[in-house]
């Protein structure tokens, strides 16, 4: 007989929720994500300027056509991942997304065209949409529901802190060796790595078996969705679900926003590859380290101070952007840490927002509806970043991005309430 989803493993091994009871499998998912976030950081500093560059491209829409197919596939896969827990165990999900992911590397190094980029990231879209989710997923399996603002915290701590320290070294490469196609082989290993690393890994199908034997049958019976009713909830019927998701796409808009802009914005204003890579590198390396301390925040305090403050922190991190140009690296530092410190105060209280008002049966469709909607943000911002900078350049298109960042932490304070069980 072949194990379910949520089956509880063979062979009589205790199955316990916690953080300090799981560690292992947790350090051990902490480290997949970490190569997780290091193959997407291959594109962070680089891939803008190699189609400026490289292939010549000219319309800034054309440049950010990666970006929209990166965040359109990557959100499509968000939400199938959640519908897929269902049939399939979340160990196959993540190793399925690293096979899937293999040939963006070399693709990246290596193509011919600047379609084959945008094809790369079709490929990765996928690929970083069933690894980091079932991280996230596994993560918050293990813990149980009392330290999932800290477990997310880890989780993305992990992945952005190895974005960000690997647009630092891209950045750095391709100073001394030319933008292709030495930065970009260096994905190699991250895909090596986290491949024989999630073979290794245990399933959390016991974990989740457990938590559910912990609420009761009749709740259980009341609060199973299938994916339909769980995204409609998620989207809009839920307040405070339609908070989050509103706020992680605006999140994710503008970060998608900043890869594409900022390498040219600053470029344009006189700096070099190696400072480009350090603005590219300290955003999500404060992005990532912050959120231990944010995601164990709010725990404490709550999700919704965190993700209020947060998106009006990121607003102020534009409006630097643009106020200190004609300093172009004190601009591009001090936008970069209020972006990275906002950031991080949003992206684990939201994820754990998310897991507060979803019940275990449908909470992974749940995170997968919030996360479509938030990667739905980078294919969003591509688009609004392509359009607004060939009709009124780069300038006004950093304006928007602050201007639609402070309206959505607005939206936030109004939508987004605490779980009275938290």
């Amino acid at each position: 007989m072949i194990a379910g989803p949520t089956d509880p493993p063979p062979g009589g091994r205790t199955t316990e929720l916690g953080l300090r009871e799981n560690w292992l499998q947790f350090t051990l998912l902490v480290v997949v994500n970490v190569c997780v976030g290091a193959l997407v950081g291959l594109e962070r500093t680089t891939v803008p300027l190699i189609g400026t560059d490289v292939f010549g491209l000219t319309s800034d829409l054309a440049v950010f056509s990666f970006i929209i197919a990166f965040g359109l596939t990557k959100a499509m896969t968000n939400l199938a991942a959640g519908a897929l827990t269902a049939r399939f165990r979340r160990k196959q999900l993540l190793i399925t997304g690293w096979l899937i992911g293999i040939p963006v590397p070399f693709a990246l190094a290596w193509a011919p065209s600047w379609g084959w980029i945008v094809a790369a990231n079709v490929l990765l879209g996928v690929n970083q949409g069933l690894t980091w989710s079932m991280t996230v997923n596994m993560k918050i399996d293990l813990v149980g529901p009392a330290r999932r603002g800290l477990a997310t915290g880890l989780n993305e701590a992990a992945g952005y802190a190895a974005v960000g320290g690997t647009a630092l070294v891209t950045g750095y490469l391709a100073t001394v060796y030319g933008l292709r196609p030495v930065p970009e082989l260096i994905g190699i290993a991250f895909v090596v790595g986290g491949l024989g690393l999630s073979i290794v890994v245990r399933d959390t199908a016991g974990h989740v078996a457990l938590e559910l034997a912990q609420h009761s049958p009749r709740a259980a019976t009341v609060e199973r969705l299938g994916l339909g009713k769980a995204f409609t909830r998620t989207s809009w019927s839920h307040r405070s679900l339609r908070g989050a998701s509103q706020a992680g796409m605006v999140n994710n808009l503008n970060d998608g926003l900043a890869w594409g802009v900022f390498p040219l914005l600053f470029t344009e204003h006189g700096l070099g590859l190696a400072a480009v890579g350090l603005i590219k590198g300290l955003y999500p390396l404060l992005w990532g380290f912050c959120q231990i301390p944010t995601g164990l925040l709010s725990d404490r305090i709550g999700r919704k101070p965190l993700i209020v403050t947060g998106m009006y922190v990121q607003a102020g991190g534009f409006v630097l952007a643009l106020a200190l140009l004609e300093r172009p690296l004190l601009a591009g530092v001090l936008s970069a840490i209020a972006l990275g410190v906002g950031t991080a105060m949003v992206y684990p209280a939201l994820i754990a927002s998310v897991s507060d008002h979803a019940h275990p049966t449908w909470r992974a469709n749940a995170l997968g509806t919030y996360r479509f909607w938030r990667d739905i943000g980078y294919a969003v911002g591509g688009l609004t970043a392509g359009v607004l900078a060939d009709l009124a350049g780069l300038d006004a298109t950093v304006v928007a991005a602050a201007v639609l960042t402070a309206g959505s932490g607005l939206l936030a304070s109004h939508w987004i309430t605490e779980h009275p069980a938290r």
